[in-house]
């Protein structure tokens, strides 16, 4: 397993090192007191796939909250919260091996991710909800969580797809685009996205010329581009992942000039596009991706992921220091770390009433939770007020290459 680079202090360091070796111990039968005094949670991210590109930056915004957590006090009398990293592949079979790992064999109290929605929908629904364990994703987008018979333990910080696929729909016809094909991964996330975009794109009078859906991993997608492009469109709409099929059905559309025009989702925003295509020919490129609406949560975190060496600018590195923040607020305002006991409270520190918590405002948050009074958490992707099925809304963006890199040009209303 990778170990991603956070700019983490000596003493945590040695901290996240003596919880290594303590782990392996607990293995073998022969853990010690100080290891039953740690809260573990799981982090179960794509970290191989087609999002490890994405994921580093996940990553240490979690890691970055629990570091925040344990260098001011701690959580319920002192104990210290402990990562305990899974990678699910952003496979179905991935996500329900990693959360059965973190959920049945580490024992995590509560879990942050799977990061891709059809391992999210595989963890939830062979794992976390028959054990009873929350989970909040910060980054599966999939309309069907929504449905989700979840017995209120599936909770995201990112928004759904169903909002972000109208909402780009809307941008572009806003923008002049009446016509546009549509490729998107077969998966839970291609196409959820999908129609989302579809049904919005064609309820406000544009037309779809083109919708398929296709495999990843394939060698050659010039077939399918070529019987898209027969259809007249001159904008390609790519629902798929950065890392995947979606850089290559990007360059082969590019090689064979079959759009003059393209525009991503949020699973395309990855500057490995820019690296391996080449800024010079990725002019005509676009991608949307959800971004923390301006506010005091937002510029908090800035300042401290920049500070830690993290990119600011990563996508779901908001959501992600959120969701972990999020579940050790739970946890103290639960008063133990108690499974059963964690959605409720979830709900409670999330939501208004009650005195305002920013990102790093851990002490703050412990104290006024010891004194029994309400606290709002308002987070650097926003003011995370679940609905009634654990949702969010959202805030989205247009991102274009400037630089070297994917930077935001516009926003999406």
């Amino acid at each position: 397993m990778p170990s991603w680079p956070l700019k983490l202090s000596a003493p945590a360091g040695r901290k996240l090192a003596t919880v290594a070796a303590a782990s392996l111990c607990a293995a073998t039968a022969l853990g010690g007191s100080a290891l039953a005094q740690d809260v573990k949670i799981g982090l179960v991210g794509g970290i191989s796939g087609p999002i490890a590109a994405l994921a580093p930056p996940m990553i240490n915004a979690s890691k970055l909250a629990i570091e925040h957590v344990n260098a001011q006090g701690g959580l319920l009398g002192g104990r210290k919260l402990v990562a305990v990293v899974g990678d699910s592949a952003c496979s179905q079979q991935g996500g329900a091996d990693a959360a059965t790992k973190a959920v049945n064999v580490e024992q995590v109290v509560a879990m942050v991710g799977p990061y891709c929605s059809g391992a999210t929908l595989a963890a939830a629904n062979s794992v976390t909800i028959p054990a009873g364990v929350v989970m909040i994703s910060p980054s599966a987008t999939s309309p069907e969580l929504t449905t989700l018979n979840d017995k209120d333990l599936v909770f995201r910080t990112a928004p759904s797809d169903s909002f972000q696929g109208q909402a780009l729909a809307r941008k572009l016809l806003a923008e002049g685009t009446q016509k546009a094909a549509v490729a998107f991964l077969n998966n839970d996330y291609g196409k959820g996205f999908a129609e989302a975009f579809r049904s919005e794109f064609e309820a406000q009078g544009g037309e779809i010329a083109g919708y398929s859906a296709h495999e990843d991993g394939k060698a050659s997608y010039r077939s399918e581009l070529a019987e898209l492009a027969a259809k007249g469109a001159e904008t390609l709409v790519l629902i798929d992942y950065g890392d995947g099929a979606g850089m290559t059905i990007l360059r082969q559309a590019l090689e064979n000039g079959f759009f003059s025009k393209f525009v991503g989702g949020d699973g395309m925003k990855t500057d490995a596009l820019v690296n391996a295509l080449g800024a010079e020919n990725l002019e005509s490129f676009t991608t949307s991706a959800p971004v923390g609406a301006e506010s005091a949560g937002l510029d908090v975190f800035n300042e401290l992921f920049a500070a830690a060496g993290g990119d600011q600018s990563a996508v779901y590195a908001t959501t992600s220091y959120d969701a972990t923040f999020l579940l050790a607020l739970a946890i103290e305002k639960a008063g133990a770390a108690d499974r059963s006991k964690i959605s409720q409270a979830l709900r409670e520190v999330a939501s208004a009433p009650g005195e305002v918590i920013l990102p790093g405002e851990w002490e703050k948050a412990r104290q006024l939770l010891a004194e029994g009074k309400d606290i709002d958490y308002q987070g650097a992707a926003g003011d995370h007020e679940f609905d009634e099925n654990g949702d969010v809304p959202g805030v989205y963006a247009l991102f274009a290459v400037a630089d070297g890199s994917l930077k935001m040009v516009s926003a999406i209303e």
